[in-house]
């Protein structure tokens, strides 16, 4: 089978869906790989390595299309691009299908197959294709570099002859994968962290990383589905403000991660939290992408308002290329290997992985979680 990997073409996206070691690793196992030129070069690969691990370099993205069985990207593609596929091809990469219902729309025109690394399910046997975890965990490792720099001060506890400097104090929002590397990077850096999350389960997380766990009372009646919070009642947000008012206006940085599956990013730093701040703290919201955590992010820019620096980096793994290629590489090969041999597709349509990935087949869609979601926004 030929694997096709073309340049990524979204704002503020620098990753690519192989790397050329793993190309290589696919070569090895019988697939052939062709890459548009120039497709790693924002990821620090070049054409020249490609073709050293065995690939062969396509000079557009319409010719490795053309050739294509299989496309392997990192964003779902557009109806432009969809339009440049064979019919029946086959696709991976993040979809997040229930958001692009045209994009779906014209996959099934075409018959392709779309699978999404967004959709993998979070089963122990998935792990080394769990995309969300590896890019995650990269954010929250950036999002604290990204905060540390717009601060003007440091962050650990400092004695020098002049006085002592008090260490920082850093509140994170959410602690999933990548809140709990937040956690972990502030930590190491010297901040003294606390932390808040709907999901009381990851009290013992927190506190193992060395923060503080901000409990708020009745979390125990937060719906989680596949580790993620799926919804939270207007009472329990109610109190969660109330606590974080008062922890926020002692924060130096407040980090926020909190996602809600299939629905925006809730707001959980409003405006009158913001003009409680000190001057000269700083929010990075990594939800800018879902809309915000903080009422007054701007996405992809950079802000001052009453005095605290708002952070809205869009794609935050994309800030860190070389590594959050590297992963997602592996992510998508080992999920392809699962899928897959040189031969063609396993289609074991009831699998875990199969199953809960797949979104579109033979001009349907066939995704449960996506179908649900799109016939309520109907």
């Amino acid at each position: 089978m030929k694997i096709a990997v073309p340049k990524e073409t979204k704002p503020f996206e620098r990753r690519v869906a192989l790397t050329p070691d793993v190309v290589k690793s696919l070569q090895k196992a019988g697939f052939t790989c062709l890459i548009e030129s120039g497709a790693g070069t924002n990821s620090y690969f070049s054409d020249e390595a490609y073709q050293q691990a065995g690939a062969g370099i396509v000079a557009t993205t319409a010719a490795a299309y053309a050739e294509a069985d299989v496309v392997l990207r990192v964003n779902a593609p557009t109806e432009a691009d969809v339009a440049l596929m064979k019919e029946g091809t086959i696709l991976i990469s993040y979809l997040y299908a229930y958001t692009i219902p045209t994009i779906v729309e014209a996959l099934n025109k075409k018959k392709i197959t779309a699978f999404s690394m967004d959709a993998v399910p979070r089963i122990s046997r998935a792990q080394k294709m769990d995309a969300l975890s590896s890019q995650a965990n990269l954010a929250g490792y950036k999002a604290v570099l990204l905060g540390a720099n717009a601060l003007g001060k440091i962050f650990p506890l400092m004695m020098t002859a002049a006085g002592t400097i008090t260490p920082s104090r850093v509140l994170v929002f959410g602690a999933g994968v990548a809140g709990l590397q937040a956690i972990a990077t502030a930590k190491r850096l010297g901040a003294v962290v606390e932390a808040t999350d709907v999901r009381a389960e990851t009290k013992e997380q927190v506190e193992s990383l060395g923060g503080r766990f901000l409990q708020v009372e009745g979390a125990e009646g937060v719906k989680v589905e596949g580790g993620y919070a799926k919804e939270v009642s207007a009472d329990y947000l109610q109190k969660q403000q109330t606590l974080i008012k008062e922890r926020i206006k002692e924060a130096d940085i407040a980090i926020t991660t909190a996602l809600v599956i299939g629905k925006k990013a809730p707001v959980l730093i409003t405006e009158d939290m913001v003009k409680s701040m000190k001057t000269g703290s700083v929010i990075v919201d990594m939800a800018v992408e879902s809309g915000g955590n903080c009422e007054l992010s701007e996405f992809g820019q950079t802000v001052v308002k009453h005095g605290v620096t708002i952070i809205g980096e869009a794609n935050m793994p994309s800030l860190l290329p070389v590594n959050a290629s590297e992963l997602y590489a592996k992510n998508i090969s080992t999920l392809l290997l699962h899928l897959a041999t040189k031969d063609g597709f396993k289609w074991e349509m009831d699998e875990d992985v199969t199953k809960g990935s797949l979104i579109t087949h033979e001009g349907e869609l066939v995704h449960g979680f996506t179908k649900e979601i799109l016939a309520k926004s109907k």
